[in-house]
Formats: C-alpha cells, sequence, structure tokens
C-alpha cells in the first residue's frame, strides 16, 4: 500500500517514525519548513533525508504543483496528520482509498480548532483520539478508529498532547492491517452529536481575575507548553503564566485581583471565586502583599 503523508506538527513526526518502524510504503511526503500559527510546527525533511522519502515543502496543499506531485507518487492512500489547512476535491479524490485525517477529539463531539486547548479550558474530563476518512466538511468523514482518553485534574497541553500521540500510535499499529487487508470498518458521524469549536485568539488567553480560580487554572492548564501560556497585563507589561493551583477557604469579601499573600512557591491572588497561587510567572512576580494585579 503506497502511502503519501502529509504534516507539519509534532505529532505528524512520531506518526511517520511509527509508519516506518511498522515498514510501511511511504513514497512521498509533503510538509512545511515554516509555520507561524502551530506552535508545535515541525518540519519533517530532516526526518525523510534520513530513511530516504521523497519530500516536497508547499504553501498550498491544493495547488497544482502539489497535486502534480503527489499524483506523480501514485499513492493507494494519503496520511493528513497535523495539517491546519482545508484539503479541496481535487486531492481528496486523487488517491483510490482515500484521505486518512486525526483530530483529537471524540468526533463528531468537538469538531474545529484547537481541540486539546479547548477541552482543558472548558474543563472536561475526557477526549479522544480519532482517524477518520476527510471529506469537503472538516472533520465530519466515517470514523475509522476512535479511543476515549481520560483528563486529570493535574494535566496540562504537554501531558495531554502525551496521552493523545500514545493512544493514536496503538490505533496506527491495530490499523494499518486493516488497511492493507481493506477490512476496515466505516461509522458514519452523527450530525445530531456534532459541534465545532472556534478558532481562539489572543484575548482568549488573557486572565481575567473576575474568573473563578478554577477556571483560570484550566486556561492556564490548556495554554501551558507547547503552546504560548496564559497572560495577564500589569503596568502595561505581558506576564506569562505557566504554572498555577486553586487556593480554598479564602476570604469572599475582598476584590478580584487582589495579592492575600505570599507563600514560597509565589502570589496568592484573590479571583471572582477563591484565589490561586501563581506557581510559576515569566517574568517572576514581586508584588507585596495587599497589590493588586
Amino acid at each position: 500500500m503506497r502511502i503519501v503523508f502529509i504534516g507539519s506538527v509534532e505529532f505528524s513526526l512520531r506518526a511517520l517514525e511509527k509508519l516506518v518502524a511498522l515498514d510501511a510504503e511511504i513514497v512521498g511526503v509533503c510538509t512545511l519548513q515554516e509555520s507561524k500559527f502551530n506552535a508545535d510546527h515541525v518540519d519533517l525533511r530532516g526526518f525523510c533525508e534520513a530513511h530516504g522519502i521523497p519530500s516536497l515543502y508547499l504553501d498550498d496543499i491544493n495547488s497544482i504543483k502539489t497535486l502534480t506531485w503527489i499524483r506523480g507518487r501514485s499513492p493507494d492512500i494519503i496520511f493528513c496528520f497535523g495539517w491546519s489547512r482545508l484539503i479541496k476535491k481535487d486531492l481528496l479524490e486523487l488517491p483510490p482509498l482515500g484521505i486518512v485525517g486525526f483530530h483529537p477529539s471524540l468526533l463528531p463531539a468537538n469538531r474545529g480548532r484547537h481541540p486539546l486547548i479547548w477541552a482543558l479550558v472548558l474543563g472536561l474530563k475526557k477526549t479522544g483520539s480519532t482517524f477518520f476518512f476527510m471529506n469537503s466538511v472538516a472533520d465530519s468523514g466515517d470514523i475509522l478508529s476512535q479511543k476515549e482518553i481520560s483528563i486529570d485534574d493535574q494535566d496540562n497541553a504537554r501531558t495531554l498532547y502525551d496521552k493523545v500521540i500514545r493512544a493514536a500510535l496503538i490505533q496506527m499499529t491495530e490499523l494499518m492491517p486493516q488497511l492493507i487487508a481493506g477490512t476496515f470498518q466505516r461509522t458514519v458521524q452523527n450530525e445530531n452529536l456534532s459541534n465545532v469549536w472556534r478558532k481562539r485568539d489572543r484575548l482568549d488567553g488573557q486572565i481575567d481575575w473576575r474568573m473563578s480560580a478554577q477556571s483560570i487554572h484550566n486556561l492556564v492548564r490548556g495554554l501551558s507548553v507547547p503552546y504560548a501560556g496564559a497572560h495577564f497585563l500589569l503596568n502595561g507589561k505581558e506576564v506569562k503564566v505557566l504554572k498555577t493551583a486553586v487556593v480554598l477557604d479564602v476570604p469572599n469579601n475582598v476584590e478580584p485581583g487582589k495579592v492575600l499573600f505570599r507563600s514560597c512557591q509565589g502570589a496568592v491572588v484573590k479571583c471572582g471565586m477563591d484565589a490561586i497561587s501563581l506557581l510559576i510567572t515569566e517574568p517572576e512576580l514581586n508584588e507585596t502583599v495587599g497589590s493588586y494585579l
């Protein structure tokens, strides 16, 4: 089974490594040399050169140049793992078996952008790892394989990303023989259970002390490494918050944003409900007790 692989993020590299370990016939890889919007961007060319796999840098996945290059590889199937641009009809119809995509949620729930971040920010207790056949509507094609992934209270973007990778690589090991033998099963998504998450912007990552401490903690978890980090403004300058803890049993008659006390780990700030301990910030905070952030 001849495979063309499309990807440009950390998960793409891990999936490509797994395919090589499974002795898959990878006849070409499309990737990005750089990315301005993927915090976890990875250029796959170095890996391809080390393993003798032809590769193509591109900007437009749907261009005539790209289509010609992929068509010249004569793929039976295309894997598209870690690609944020929509694929159009000409490419979708090119490989006989179709294009297999990946989305880290329990499709049909939570389609759309930033699924790991939103899952943490919204305080969800579970998400998923889903392989599906791509069509003209993002994340809506028939499901090939899906595993549920629990989200623990202490999970952050890094640990959840790693959980998703581990689950997905196990699924790939199971899927490859099925795809080769033609024994895979397709499950149509139930549109009545679907929702679509929007693209986040910078203001979505800004802390408002009127939020509950749990909401701020979830925001920090969701935007931790490999993402940009939650932040607030202090005297017109941005402070990144990389790690927090919720503090309970604090006075209710204190305004949000006030530094209640300092521990050995950092400032404890009153929130709309409860308080938050700022364990790691950039730059480090030295605000006095009673001051306002």
